[in-house]
């Protein structure tokens, strides 16, 4: 009888630990299945409204200004998620999209439908892409492919605009400073007179001085002269 008691458990305790095993080795072989369609900017988009590259070489100044003008458009009632896309390897998995910004955009947009079905930019170095909930979108208008480093953040700063323009919400580009009033053609024309009609005075005094000048010297010269005749006479 004791034999069999302390027998028992053991094909228990085997079953336990295949069972862990086989739920571990299952959770291991469909991570990577699960993520086999993923990329950086889905994971990032799917919590935030902009995905910028870490070795994209953007100035930190031009990143602020664009976040902020996503968060502008926000406040505004114009939602939009933007991702820049600056090389392959922001891209993940799915390299082979890369330089073709509208067929990454679709397939972001439908990554992110389950959280996020509003309006998605990407901006990739030669060109735009967006798309609402994996359906493709006209893109900004008139705004010129953006190429790398600090262009890529300043072109999505274009872009937003222009696709928010479409949708009736007009938003000024933060940090950007006013542009210098015009100065009028009267003003310029005017300053231009003034300085002629200055040197003409000059020129009509120092003209006059010297005619003063001359009647003098022809004057004493005739007086000299008669003097020299009386006085032969």
């Amino acid at each position: 009888m004791a034999d069999s008691t302390h027998t028992k458990p053991a094909p228990l305790r085997f079953l336990a630990a295949a069972l862990v095993l086989a739920c571990a080795l299952g959770f291991v072989l469909r991570a990577p299945a699960a993520r086999a369609d993923g990329d950086p900017a889905s994971d990032v988009l799917a919590a935030q409204s902009l995905f910028l590259p870490s070795d994209g070489a953007i100035a930190v100044a031009e990143q602020q200004r664009l976040a902020s003008l996503v968060k502008a458009a926000r406040r505004s009632g114009y939602r939009i998620r933007v991702a820049l896309i600056a090389t392959p390897s922001d891209l993940g998995s799915i390299g082979a999209l890369w330089r073709r910004p509208s067929s990454y955009a679709r397939f972001l947009g439908q990554e992110l439908s389950l959280v996020y079905p509003g309006t998605l930019l990407v901006v990739m170095p030669n060109g735009f892409g967006v798309s609402r909930a994996g359906r493709s979108l006209p893109g900004p208008a008139g705004v010129p492919a953006p190429g790398t480093g600090s262009r890529l953040a300043t072109a999505a700063l274009t872009a937003v605009q222009s696709l928010a323009a479409r949708a009736g919400h007009r938003l000024a580009v933060p940090g950007a400073a006013p542009a210098p009033a015009p100065v009028s053609g009267a003003s310029s024309n005017l300053g231009a007179w003034v300085a002629f009609a200055v040197g003409l005075f000059l020129i009509a005094l120092a003209w006059a001085a010297s005619l003063r000048q001359r009647p003098l010297g022809r004057a004493g010269g005739d007086q000299s002269r008669g003097a020299d005749t009386s006085t032969a006479s």
